[in-house]
Order: C-alpha cells, then structure tokens, then sequence
C-alpha cells in the first residue's frame, strides 16, 4: 500500500478508534519503509494493518478491519499475513500493543498464539486521562506455522 490508499486508511481508521491514528501517522510510516499492507474484497479496501521491524523482532504498531467487515475472518488474514511477513524479514517474534478493555482484541491475539509479556502505563489516551496498552508477543521461531 501506498500514498494513493491513504484516504481509505484514514476512513476505517476513524470510523474503528475512538482515538484514530492521524493522516501524518499513515503517512510517517509510509515514509519511514514500514510495511502497510491492505487486504481488498469487491475492490473495497476492508483492512490494513502497519509493521515496523527492529533488528530481529516486529512490531505490529496497526491492524484494523472496517466495522462491518469484522468477524468475516479478513481480521484472521492480516494477522497472519503480518507473521508471515515479518518471519520473511528475519523477525524471530512479533509484539504489539493492546488495551485491556479490549476483549475481542485480547481474545482474538490470545487465539493466534500471543501472550501478555508485559505492560505499559499510561500508553492510550481515554476519555478521562489514559489507559495502560498490553503488550503482547508471539514467537516465530520453533515451529510456529508463521516461519
């Protein structure tokens, strides 16, 4: 995905999060050679999802599926491309964040193998000040499926 896709990012985005990433976000990590990859069904872009490598370890910083799109499995086919992905890049783990009140979003990493490593205070911003973010990680290594 490029620049061109931008405007149809930003529209899932804002209409998934209550506290959506920023046009300049997309477009930083655009820029900055992360990897933003789409998923289209009838020529409609239902989801994205936007992976940072450092060294040997990714971090899946995005993945969002259009609201009336979600619980079709297109959510089930970004992640396990973004593994995919990344296992190709060299990364031997992928973390990600994700808010504890997000049950769906636990329930759904917890389905493909991610596990609670740790926890950062403070990291979302909430409707009354900030919320801690999960942090959540998956090894690719060791025979996985996600090599």
């Amino acid at each position: 995905m490029g620049h061109a896709d931008i405007d149809e990012i930003v529209a899932i985005e804002n209409r998934v999060y209550p506290f959506p990433w920023t046009r300049g976000n997309f477009v930083d990590s655009i820029a900055g050679g992360y990897s933003v990859w789409g998923c289209r069904f009838a020529d409609q872009l239902v989801g994205y999802f936007v992976l940072m490598m450092v060294v040997d370890e990714a971090h899946l910083l995005n993945i969002s599926v259009a609201e009336e799109r979600q619980r079709m499995g297109f959510g089930a086919h970004l992640l396990r491309h973004a593994m995919q992905v990344a296992a190709r890049a060299g990364a031997t783990s992928v973390l990600l964040e994700v808010r504890p009140s997000n049950a769906q979003a636990l329930a759904f990493y917890g389905h493909f193998g991610f596990q609670q490593i740790g926890v950062r205070r403070g990291y979302y911003p909430a409707e009354k000040g900030s919320e801690d973010a999960l942090v959540m990680r998956q090894v690719l290594a060791g025979g996985t499926g996600y090599e």
